[in-house]
């Protein structure tokens, strides 16, 4: 999701989602942040700005929003959970040097996949890990 801030009130208000300050500047910063944060991450950066922020609170509007469908929950790493402001279908890839992760592009619905007949499906996630394009050059 892009937007102005004006946009991201809109989204919340959109989907019924109680307009908070601290809820905004979560999403807000998710939407301005496309490096995928961790709770921790999100955390570290806001408490500068929010000092009453707790970690409790981001959990709590970011479980808002995945469930409104304006964020995307990542779970490339078993132990850490990233959130992502793209919630359209497209995959991940996980740089096992410098840790960053990048979106590309993928078409789903040209996937052959053999034996969910009769399935309903309720994501799409794709992952790789490997090394991205610049630490691949310094190896």
């Amino acid at each position: 999701m892009n937007g102005t801030f004006e946009d991201l009130v809109n989204e919340l208000k959109n989907k019924n989602i109680r307009l908070s300050h601290q809820r905004l500047k979560v999403l807000e910063y998710i939407n301005n942040n496309k490096t995928h944060p961790t709770v921790d991450e999100i955390y570290k950066d806001l408490q500068k700005e929010i000092p009453t922020l707790s970690k409790t609170t981001i959990y709590n509007t970011l479980n808002a929003l995945a469930d409104s469908n304006l964020v995307k929950v990542l779970t490339i790493e078993d132990n850490e959970a990233r959130y992502d402001g793209n919630t359209n279908d497209h995959g991940h890839f996980k740089c096992t040097s410098c840790k960053k992760i990048f979106d590309f592009d993928i078409d789903f619905d040209s996937m052959a996949i053999a034996g969910l007949n009769n399935f309903k499906i309720h994501n799409k996630d794709m992952y790789f890990k490997g090394l991205c394009s610049s630490c691949n050059k310094t190896m």
